[in-house]
């Protein structure tokens, strides 16, 4: 299959989750065989208007992100390639319309990957960059109501997950055991002191907790923590890197989630994979708990003494260090759903090559 991938700003511009996903999601279509090239602003160095560092080839429509003209050469660039299928993200929403444009030269779908975090305001462009798309995926149904709401067909919408790497949780070493985990950048939205309250109820009881993410609002955090006298047992260890957060949520028993924002609830995805039981504190404009419905090793709470229950009655449940019932949502697993996707809508136009 040839996919033409279209980022006018890669994550060498600007890192984003949705970004970073549709860029993973190219390099696992590429290493399963696909021909693969990004249409994207130029972000490395020298004059050469490609470049392929690894498998996936990134094609220079512009030197520097400016949207006039990437959407004037785009269309014409894709026709030339000749792909099975186009997929997009859809910032700025203008690109959708030429990517849209230069599909159908090409007589291939359009794919966008809508993640959430894209700044796409309303208007004329937007609501057009919603309907012209033959298929607008998202992480979760929050996403996927809130574009439906914005005027997203809703036989055009389809919901594929975050994906995770189930090899890496089998192989990784479990770090010191520990009771209670959280994990979020450390921005207004985290809502650490929610966990803190629950654990704050439990002083008298014997337990430990450690922190993962950085950001702005750290020191408040931290702050908070001795306010309530459990900064002892409390452990910030920073945003640590992809194997360090696996070999910690191997070692916990419990994974608290109370951010007001997720799109997907990627670390609470990783932790119970490693084991862990989930608590979520149910928050309007969080997808987490779409994640643990029908989940035995997992809770939706409301308020901060329900996270402290939960915590206590977390005793009840043995320790693992990994969950295979999770293996849905491996890296392997999610992309053969791309695939299928992809397959579907490249049928459904009838251009076999």
């Amino acid at each position: 299959m040839r996919v033409a991938v279209v980022a006018m700003e890669t994550s060498h511009y600007r890192e984003t989750a949705g970004r970073e996903r549709v860029e993973r999601v190219a390099s696992h279509l590429a290493a399963a065989g696909h021909d693969v090239s990004v249409f994207c602003s130029q972000w490395w160095d020298g004059h050469g208007s490609q470049f392929a560092p690894e498998s996936v080839t990134y094609r220079a429509v512009t030197v520097s992100p400016t949207v006039p003209s990437f959407c004037t050469r785009l269309p014409v660039l894709l026709a030339r390639f000749r792909p099975d299928v186009v997929y997009a993200i859809p910032e700025p929403p203008a690109v959708v319309l030429a990517a849209s444009a230069g599909g159908s030269l090409a007589r291939a779908p359009l794919v966008v990957d809508w993640f959430g975090d894209e700044s796409v305001p309303a208007g004329r462009t937007t609501r057009a960059a919603l309907r012209t798309p033959d298929r607008l995926v998202t992480p979760s149904e929050l996403v996927r109501t809130t574009l439906r709401e914005r005027g997203a067909p809703d036989e055009q919408t389809s919901v594929l997950p975050e994906s995770i790497d189930m090899d890496l949780v089998r192989e990784a070493d479990p770090a010191e055991e520990v009771d209670v985990v959280y994990a979020h950048p450390l921005d207004e939205s985290a809502n650490v002191n929610a966990l803190f309250l629950g654990l704050a109820e439990l002083r008298q009881k014997d337990w430990s907790a450690t922190i993962i993410g950085d950001g702005p609002e750290r020191e408040t955090y931290e702050q908070e923590a001795a306010d309530l006298r459990i900064d002892d047992r409390v452990e910030f260890v920073g945003a640590c890197d992809r194997e360090r957060r696996v070999s910690i949520y191997k070692g916990a028993h419990v994974f608290v989630q109370t951010a007001f924002r997720e799109y997907f609830a990627t670390e609470l995805l990783w932790a119970m994979a490693c084991g862990c039981l989930g608590i979520v504190e149910y928050q309007a404009e969080s997808s987490a708990h779409e994640l643990i419905e029908q989940r035995d090793r997992a809770f939706r709470v409301t308020n901060p003494q329900e996270i402290a229950d939960r915590i206590v009655a977390s005793a009840d449940f043995e320790r693992k260090h990994v969950e295979e019932s999770w293996a849905d949502f491996d890296h392997d697993a999610v992309r053969d759903e791309y695939e299928a996707l992809f397959d579907r809508l490249i049928e459904e136009y009838g251009f076999f090559r």
